[in-house]
């Protein structure tokens, strides 16, 4: 069975084991396990029920993780897009006032185009034009969006009136909870112990039942419904103007969200050749696949998830890993309690939810992603300045859709206007960006 393993994920060939790619896709789950409980939360503000869209999200991710796995072999699990849902949610269906089985619709209609973009080959094509400054800093852009949310979910930062973030309470048990997970996870990686990230979590959990900050809930439940969300799309109510921008917005976060998380998790998932990211169209398929069946289910956009290089960190190199994210998310709705024990949240400062155990897991991949900017032909300011935008405006807005797109609209200002060459996509692709801003903001 192990040969026939190794065979099919082409493991030994790209320097991984059996061992590592299991443990890299259960250290995925585990980070981006909080969708499964903030997607019921916010979606279920749209009027749409909380145990179906959970179900929805287990269902429609899991099957995306499985496409990605055995058809592109690649080590990214993807689930439903955090930004998107809101987008979904505040925008069309509480800001036009449109039912969320349209808002639905519209997310089942970009999901198709993209499909077809995907398949035709256009997706790639963006992505080969963008400069090795620009692919780099979105890397690290990336890394610091992933250890803000961390730095913010452990309480070791809060909001300030007077600075917009502050240090948090350090005497608080949550917040020595995380630093507690931190330093075992960075010992651990200083040590070279294989899987130090799932063992730093795993003991961050076991002290917070010791010390009650994380609440035993049970181990089983029976899962919810998903007969309340699934297949009720409304298409017909697709064919006006406003659907029509909604349904090109969807596509078009879509598309820029998906590739910035690929070009930044592609150095450490071993996706670059030639200097260029290298994809195949199989994993391209993955998230506008994803997004169909998803759609289909009851929930958001889903794509590709930066929370993949906590996985890749621990060694994961192929498609297994995102299958046994996969099982992992098919199997959470059986155990709901025990999950929710380990990556829920616990209360924090005011009304803010802090989760401890999976916090210092995503600070520690932030530190990883930093050595992007080694890379970055900082004496040059042509390259220097977008890639800073791309880098700082990335956590500031904590999007990394805002973030490409200072990095183009820069990148392409400067080249016409001091008469250096760029690929025509990109000057394309900042265009559009400009037009969002103009437009749609």
């Amino acid at each position: 069975m192990n040969q026939k393993i190794n065979h099919m994920f082409c493991i030994k060939e790209r320097g991984s084991t059996i061992q590592k790619e299991i443990t890299g896709g259960a250290t995925t789950f585990m980070t981006l396990a909080y969708i499964v409980f903030v997607q019921p939360v916010v979606l279920s503000a749209a009027g749409m029920d909380f145990g179906a869209v959970m179900n929805a999200t287990c269902i429609g991710s899991a099957i995306a993780c499985f496409i990605m796995g055995f058809a592109a072999n690649y080590p990214i699990a993807l689930a439903p897009a955090m930004g998107h849902n809101f987008y979904f949610v505040f925008t069309i269906v509480i800001g036009m006032g449109i039912s969320w089985r349209v808002a639905l619709a519209a997310t089942f209609a970009a999901g198709v185009l993209f499909l077809i973009i995907s398949i035709i080959g256009v997706r790639q094509k963006i992505m080969d034009s963008l400069p090795a400054s620009l692919m780099n800093a979105i890397s690290c852009g990336i890394g610091l969006m992933i250890a803000l949310i961390g730095l913010k979910w452990s309480g070791i930062i809060v909001e300030h009136k007077g600075t917009l973030v502050g240090l948090g309470d350090l005497s608080s048990l949550p917040v020595l909870l995380a630093l507690f997970g931190f330093g075992v996870i960075s010992v651990l990686l200083v040590k070279k112990v294989p899987g130090a990230i799932l063992i730093g979590m795993f003991a961050a959990a076991i002290f917070g039942l010791i010390f009650g900050i994380v609440e035993y809930q049970g181990i089983v439940s029976y899962p919810p419904s998903i007969s309340p969300t699934a297949f009720k799309l409304d298409l017909k109510g697709l064919f006006s103007t406003d659907m029509l921008v909604v349904v090109a917005v969807l596509l078009f976060l879509d598309v820029f969200d998906t590739i910035g998380t690929l070009v930044g998790i592609a150095p450490e998932a071993g996706l670059i050749k030639n200097g260029k990211v290298s994809v195949s169209n199989n994993a391209l398929l993955a998230d506008a696949g994803g997004t169909v069946v998803g759609s289909l289910l009851g929930t958001s956009t889903i794509t590709c998830y930066v929370e993949s290089a906590v996985g890749i960190q621990c060694g994961a190199r192929t498609g297994l890993a995102p299958i046994v994210t996969g099982i992992l998310l098919l199997l959470t709705p059986f155990f709901y309690p025990l999950v929710k024990m380990f990556g829920g949240g616990v209360p924090g400062f005011g009304s803010m939810m802090l989760y401890p155990v999976t916090a210092p897991a995503l600070i520690i991949v932030g530190v990883m992603m930093m050595k992007s900017s080694a890379r970055i032909a900082w004496e040059q300011p042509a390259e220097a300045i977008p890639a800073f935008l791309t880098i700082i405006m990335m956590p500031l807005t904590v999007s990394i859709t805002d973030g490409i797109a200072f990095g183009l609209i820069s990148y392409s200002c400067l080249a016409v206007v001091c008469g250096n060459k760029a690929p025509w996509p990109l000057h394309v692709c900042a265009a559009l960006m400009l037009l969002r801003y103009i437009f749609l903001v």
